[in-house]
């Protein structure tokens, strides 16, 4: 399947005519027509009804229709960045960031950024902390937020700040008699570990917390996503721990109970490229740090 095929679909599927479709396509009818049939082929379903002079999307057709249009949207921003970028026009900066800290200081630093220099195109992308590393040093992202240590000697890690851990559990179960819950009556409840991969991972620093212990955790499920195990928390499936911030989400389904256990934190820690001399970077490591004090 080629990028083609599926503008063909697009411009198709939204004047369900090919006809009309070939007039703004500049191109004859016949060879449209086998381009929407290789495409059927290959996708393996009917996503056309052909009705009289007219076609009708199959359900296949619409949720085709409906994922490209995302995607090919998507696609057309990351050319005309890479355009302005290449022009010079804009300087691409990759941020890389675990979901966790979108509740903390990541937030504001997007701001900042975005704010103090109209020339850089800041990017966003999603991944645990193992994969921040091997993007940075590949050049795909200029800073990487995540929350365990990676011992790698092209990478320079700083710890912004300490962050307490807090239990979430579901909101219709009776509070606790205490107001603080201990790890030892923590490790006696099922447990929803994420992300359950790849690893290693905040799931790991949960763990290493526990064994430090003495204690060994009873997990009943694992989940790759926070708020899918937040979701299993809310329906009793067990109970998870998470960075106090998450508590802006302000979910009505789980609540929130501060832990009693020194050491119970979950660090979060910024990571860049030894020798990166970009003053835009430096930048940007300098107002995380100010933030962290």
């Amino acid at each position: 399947m080629e990028l083609r095929h599926l503008r063909y679909f697009q411009v198709v599927a939204q004047e369900l005519n090919v006809t009309r479709a070939a007039e703004r396509l500049h191109m004859a009818q016949p060879p449209l027509s086998r381009q929407i049939r290789q495409l059927e082929d290959e996708v393996g379903v009917a996503l056309f009804d052909r009705v009289g002079r007219g076609l009708r999307l199959t359900e296949a057709g619409r949720f085709l229709l409906e994922q490209t249009t995302q995607m090919t949207q998507r696609l057309e921003e990351t050319i005309e960045s890479t355009r302005r970028i290449g022009r010079q026009d804009k300087r691409w900066f990759g941020i890389g960031f675990v979901p966790s800290v979108l509740y903390g200081v990541l937030p504001e630093l997007i701001r900042e950024l975005r704010g103090a220099e109209q020339q850089v195109e800041v990017g966003l992308a999603e991944m645990i902390t193992v994969e921040q590393v091997e993007a940075l040093k590949s050049g795909r992202i200029d800073l990487g937020f995540g929350r365990i240590a990676i011992n790698d000697p092209a990478i320079r890690q700083e710890v912004v700040m300490a962050e307490p851990l807090v239990a979430a559990v579901p909101a219709s179960e009776p509070a606790p008699a205490q107001a603080t819950l201990t790890p030892q009556g923590l490790a006696t409840r099922p447990f929803i570990l994420y992300p359950a991969r790849p690893r290693p991972s905040y799931a790991d620093h949960l763990l290493s917390l526990f064994r430090a212990q003495g204690l060994q955790l009873r997990v009943a499920q694992e989940a790759n996503e926070l708020q899918t195990a937040l979701g299993l928390v809310a329906a009793g499936v067990g109970i998870t721990l998470v960075p106090a911030s998450i508590q802006r989400l302000h979910r009505d389904d789980v609540r929130y109970c501060p832990i009693d256990a020194p050491g119970f934190v979950s660090p979060v820690i910024m990571s860049y490229r030894v020798g990166d001399s970009s003053p835009f970077l430096a930048q940007a490591v300098a107002w995380v740090m100010r933030q962290g004090q």
